[in-house]
Order: C-alpha cells, then structure tokens, then sequence
C-alpha cells in the first residue's frame, strides 16, 4: 500500500535516490545529501515541537510503498515564504507606448523584480517516480498535503503559491537562465540553482533592478516564459482543479508559471470532513469500487499519515474502513480521521 508520512532522518538515502531522478530545476530537492539532511531535520524538528503561528516552517513528506519499504514520492508544504530572506519573482508587467507623430500605440510587455518579506504559505518539492505515476498515486502524492494544511489552518496563512518549475532541457540546462540570468550571474543555472539553498543574498546583490524588456530577449527565451516543464504539467493540472490559477509572475531563473489561490478555497481544505472511525471492516481495500478518498490519520499532531482508501459511511456521521486500512493508517476505534473525495 501506499502511504503519506512525514519524512524521517533514516529516509535520507532514499529521498536522495528520487532526487537524483528529477533532471535538475527542482531547487528544494535538491542531490545533495548534507542539504537534504538539513531539509529533512528542519522538517522533523517541525513535527516536533506544533509553531503556534506561519513563520517559515518546511513540513515535509514522503510516499512510500509499504509493500516493497521504498520511498516512491517526495512533496512539502511551507507555512510562509519570504522573511529575512525575501521571495523573490518577476512580475510580468504591460506598458503602453504612444507616438503622435508616428500614430503608434503599443503595448509593451516587462520583467519586473519583485521582493516579498510577508508571503504567502507554498507548496513544493513535488515528484514521483515516474515507474509510479499511475492511477491516484500523483494526486495523494500532491492532495494529501491539503489534509494536513486543513487541519492545521491556523499555522498557515491565508493564500498559498505553487512555484512550478519552469522549462528544462534534458542536459538540465535553461535557456531563458542562459539569455538572461547567466549574463548578471556568471554561473551556470545548475549551480545557481543550488546556491540558493545555502544563502540567497546574491541575489539581491547581482538581480537587475531595472526593468527588462520582453521583446528585447531572445526569441527561445521568450517563448518559455510561463510555461512549465513537461513533467510537471500534470501536478499543474492538479493545482488548477484544487482552485489555484497562474498569476503574472514567473520564477526568477527558469521563468517557471506561479499559482495563486485563497487557503480557504482550496477543494481539499474546503470539503474535507473530519470524524471518528467507528468501526473497521473485516474485508480488504478493493481496487474495484469508483469512489476513492483520501483519509488522514489526525489523532495527534505527529500522527499524520494518508492512503487512498473506500470508505463506508454510517447514519450517525461516522464511517467504517477497511482492516487493511486502520492497518496502515495506525488507528482505532474513536480515533479522528479527516478524508476528501480523491477526485
């Protein structure tokens, strides 16, 4: 079966084995062990010891297979972006330019660079092997996080943004980065792309503060200014059905599409229920029926796990699971649960 936790220090050989399979351009997963480890204890410690309020925390979560014990999935959820470190984007700005003499009246699309110490709440780090990205397993992988954002409203804020990564060749390397970015930098993107998980000072001291002027790039980079990479046009599509809707800012090396959407609104946080397990059911999960859910283990703080599962609902606004998955989920009769329509 597959599950949803939080990642554990002892996860760290197998979160960089899928890191080492993204083709570069996801900076939060990064291969790089000592970095991921600094991830995944900041996530840890996280789980740890409840914030009482958004600022800054990375919650970070793996898939596994329990069947095979292999991790197959990574993803995260950030309480707030920006602070003493800003989030940094380009905002996509029209201006109009007018000559009476010429009888000309056009509009002129810029790059614009944008600062913001007081963000919102992200999500992140999405990937999946891709020998698993079959049937529910890119939509738990992605949606669970939504659970958990649900029932712990109060330690995020009240929008969140998906940086999606951007267009990528297969050699890892950007071209909008090569037509701009590498001329104010001086290093490769992969390396840039590294660096600002160590320290993100340089780029404030190098980023242009001037506008840049769309028309005046290169037409390859133009052209990708937006879009998003090939494997994550399905965790986009995922995103826009949960609510979220591309804004007029891209990131600042890939010039990647970002998302927007109130906390609120999102249809996982919107409709998910939460109640106690009133009783398993002696019968396995079947693969047969047409309504799946995500279900939530919400007993305490640290008990968070999800799994796709049936579920029986009862008069009295409970519901039965199957043995299997209480099994899973680590829970027993009483217990809280909170679950969604999967789709």
């Amino acid at each position: 079966m597959l599950v949803i936790r939080p990642v554990r220090e002892d996860d760290l050989d197998g979160v960089y084995l899928l890191a080492t399979k993204t083709g570069g351009g996801l900076t939060t997963l990064p291969p790089d062990k000592p970095r991921l480890l600094e991830k995944i204890r900041e996530s840890v410690k996280n789980f740890d010891y409840r914030p009482s309020r958004p600022n800054g925390e990375t919650f970070f979560f793996v898939l596994e297979d329990t069947t095979e014990n292999k991790l197959v999935g990574t993803s995260a959820v950030y309480s707030k972006v920006g602070g003493f470190q800003p989030f940094w984007t380009y905002e996509l700005k029209t201006t109009v330019k007018k000559s009476v003499s010429l009888k000309v009246n056009k509009e002129v699309q810029y790059l614009q660079v944008k600062r913001e110490h007081n963000g919102p709440s992200e999500v992140g780090t999405l990937f999946l092997d891709s020998d698993f990205r079959e049937g529910n397993n890119g939509r738990l992988l992605s949606l669970s996080r939504f659970l958990f954002v649900a029932e712990n409203r109060d330690i995020f804020e009240d929008q969140f943004v998906a940086e999606l990564r951007g267009r990528i060749d297969k050699n890892g390397n950007s071209i909008f980065w090569d037509c701009l970015g590498a001329h104010f930098f001086d290093v490769p993107f992969e390396k840039a792309d590294l660096m600002v998980n160590e320290d993100k000072s340089f780029i404030d001291d190098l980023m242009p503060q001037h506008p840049i002027y769309v028309d005046l790039l290169p037409k390859e980079a133009q052209l990708v200014i937006g879009c998003v990479h090939d494997d994550t046009r399905p965790a986009m599509r995922l995103l826009e059905k949960e609510g979220f809707q591309q804004i007029d800012e891209v990131d600042i090396f890939e010039a990647g599409p970002i998302l927007e959407v109130d906390t609120d609104s999102i249809r996982c946080v919107k409709n998910s229920l939460k109640v106690s397990l009133s009783k398993e059911i002696l019968k396995e999960s079947s693969e047969d029926v047409k309504t799946f859910f995500m279900v939530a283990n919400v007993t305490n703080y640290k008990s968070y796990k999800v799994v796709v599962s049936e579920i029986f609902l009862l008069a009295d606004g409970e519901i039965s699971l199957p043995k299997d998955v209480v099994s899973e989920l680590e829970i027993k009769v009483g217990d809280a649960v909170r679950y969604v329509a999967i789709r």
